[in-house]
């Protein structure tokens, strides 16, 4: 039985578990070991049931004790088993063991598969919710060279019986996803969710590879994660791959800067610059332990109300040339950013932000779902030992808008005055004043419109970027205009 789409959005006769087992152990080439640890072997237990099982899976085992696991799969430096490390020493571990016990002469047609999962689920106290990585390498045609998928999940459910069931379920979509969806990635991702709620399990990271997925942008894949509501944010890093959020901002300082970015002006890379100057020269600021983040809200990525891939592409590609870090988010909030940043680290926080986005963080408008309205939201924002890094704004007129003459609405001004005078928002005085009539709306039109001087508003090498790649439009409108 295939999945049907209704729209775009609802899916009708969506295989059950048993059917989406019971297609893959009737596959007599598919053929492969189930390696489980930390929650049972719940994945394994769905083929067993549906049946037919002898002619697909060749091994199922839970290493649980410490020792034993390490006996099989080694010792990880950092002494932890539920990490990405682990994941693939097991995958390897497993593949390669298929590979040495099977003769080839004996199957010559069978396609081997490695699943294995490494997950921490509840703890008593139910303080810790459980997280866990899971994966799979396996080939679409016998002989041939390894494809794999391997992803992030935490768990969201207040109970290690119905986590570890919701484990399973997602293991078994993996599974035949990969096999009967793998030439549609985007379809792939979704049907994750096939039984499952968005409230049961939350996905954070996934990284495709291998020559089945050799046109898979993993940052693209990173964009769907959130586009599909399957988490609140994601990352990824200047190689173009999808990272870990807890693993990157672990006990971090913290500083980011939120925009378009599109493309990255002059004026953003000062005002990166500038902030991140003043950061680490606060007290309890290790530049050593301090990572910049570049955030773009997925509201910025809506064009005429659909997300333009291929602009987010755009700007991706220009931030990771620089060397930055990107953050994908559905916090419109900025208080919801920082609550974010807060389950991974308790250090020191700053943002640095222009003129009109601080505005309308004093902006009533946007907390008016919150019981406790701007107070709560303030709340959880400054409460943190955060600092704001406001970056000047030229006005028509010739004169700055600083943090001293920023005007918000009369009914916040009081509240506005606490924050400046307890200094939770400073003033980046060293900046450079040659470049504040800039903006990124202005050098996108120019480029739209072949227009020259655009390349003297960005930063050294993001001119040239543009061109090679051409990004946001640039080669299709030079050939437009040569024809």
């Amino acid at each position: 039985m295939e999945i049907t789409l209704k729209g775009d959005k609802e899916f009708e006769d969506i295989p059950s578990l048993k059917t989406k087992a019971l297609r893959i152990n009737l596959n007599e080439n598919i053929y492969g070991t189930f390696a489980e640890i930390g929650a049972g072997q719940e994945t394994v237990r769905q083929f067993f049931r549906a049946g037919g099982g002898s002619g697909t899976i060749a091994k199922a085992m839970s290493a649980y004790d410490k020792d034993f696991s390490d006996a099989i799969y080694g010792i990880e430096e950092d002494g932890r088993y539920v990490t990405e490390a682990r994941l693939r020493k097991m995958l390897n571990h497993e593949i390669n063991l298929i590979e040495e016990r099977l003769s080839r002469d004996k199957h010559p047609n069978k396609m081997f598969f490695s699943y294995a999962n490494t997950v921490a689920t509840i703890d008593f106290a139910k303080q810790y919710k459980g997280h866990g990585w899971v994966g799979i390498r396996y080939q679409i045609e016998q002989d041939k060279p390894y494809n794999e998928i391997i992803l992030h999940l935490r768990f969201r459910e207040n109970d290690a019986r119905l986590q570890q069931e919701t484990l399973g379920i997602l293991g078994t979509n993996l599974i035949y996803g990969a096999y009967y969806k793998y030439n549609e990635p985007k379809k792939l991702l979704r049907y994750l969710y096939d039984h499952l709620d968005k409230d049961q399990i939350e996905i954070d990271t996934i990284n495709f590879s291998g020559p089945v997925f050799e046109n898979v942008d993993n940052r693209l894949m990173s964009l769907q994660l959130v586009k599909n509501n399957m988490t609140d944010a994601v990352m990824f890093a200047p190689d173009g791959n999808n990272v870990l959020p807890a693993k990157i901002l672990y006990k971090k300082n913290i500083l980011a800067l939120r925009g378009s970015f599109r493309p990255v002006t002059k004026v953003n890379i000062d005002m990166y610059q500038r902030s991140y100057d003043m950061f680490v020269k606060e007290n309890k600021v290790d530049p050593k332990n301090t990572q910049v983040v570049f955030e773009i809200t997925l509201s910025n990525l809506r064009a005429e109300g659909e997300i333009d891939e291929q602009d987010f592409m755009d700007r991706a590609k220009l931030l990771c040339s620089l060397g930055h870090t990107v953050l994908i988010s559905n916090f419109q909030e900025y208080y919801k950013l920082v609550e974010y940043f807060s389950q991974y680290s308790k250090n020191r926080m700053g943002l640095s932000m222009g003129v009109n986005n601080l505005v309308d963080i004093f902006d009533e408008k946007y907390y008016r779902h919150l019981s406790g309205g701007i107070l709560e939201a303030f709340g959880k924002l400054f409460f943190k030992d955060l600092r704001v890094y406001l970056y000047p704004m030229v006005n028509e007129d010739g004169t700055l808008t600083d943090s001293e003459n920023l005007k918000v609405h009369p009914r916040m001004k009081e509240l506005y005055k606490f924050f400046k005078y307890n200094g939770k928002v400073v003033d980046i005085t060293d900046y450079d004043p040659n470049i504040l009539t800039i903006f990124s709306r202005s050098v996108l039109k120019a480029i739209s419109e072949g227009d020259e001087g655009w390349e003297a508003m960005l930063p050294p090498g993001v001119a040239k970027i543009i061109k090679e790649k051409s990004l946001f439009g640039y080669e299709a409108e030079e050939v437009y205009r040569d024809q």
